[in-house]
């Protein structure tokens, strides 16, 4: 038997963060559409080349959380994209009718960005057997 910590299976709530950005990643490719129109203007590539980027890297990184050597690089990578992807959500709630999406909704979304950063930030920690318990 072997010294070396065993890496433990990601936990239910990195299974469904995993399952959500991966869901979201493919939706980029099988329906761009309404992923385009939210891309601002100012952008400086085409609506399509951010769209597609941005569900690879959904896709990346949803992928990531699943193993636990990928994990860190997977938890940068989605609070990037995150980040990176800000401007659409505040751009989308400046004229919600645009997008087809009522204001409710269009505002909602703005305070849920820091509570899934916040996911997966949690979720991205490879935590090995013998490590500290998460506080």
């Amino acid at each position: 038997m072997t010294d070396s910590p065993v890496p433990p299976r990601p936990s239910v709530g990195t299974l469904l963060l995993a399952a959500l950005f991966v869901t979201a990643g493919a939706l980029h490719f099988v329906a761009p559409a309404p992923f385009d129109r939210i891309v601002p203007p100012w952008v400086p590539l085409t609506a399509r080349q951010a769209t597609l980027i941005s569900g690879a890297a959904e896709l990346l990184g949803g992928l990531g959380l699943l193993l636990p050597r990928t994990r860190p690089a997977a938890r940068w990578g989605l609070l990037a994209l995150l980040v990176a992807v800000f401007p659409a959500n505040v751009w989308m709630a400046q004229d919600p009718g645009r997008f087809g999406v009522s204001p409710a909704v269009a505002w909602g979304r703005l305070p849920l960005q820091p509570l899934l950063m916040w996911a997966v930030w949690r979720a991205g920690r490879a935590r090995l057997v013998g490590a500290d318990p998460p506080r």
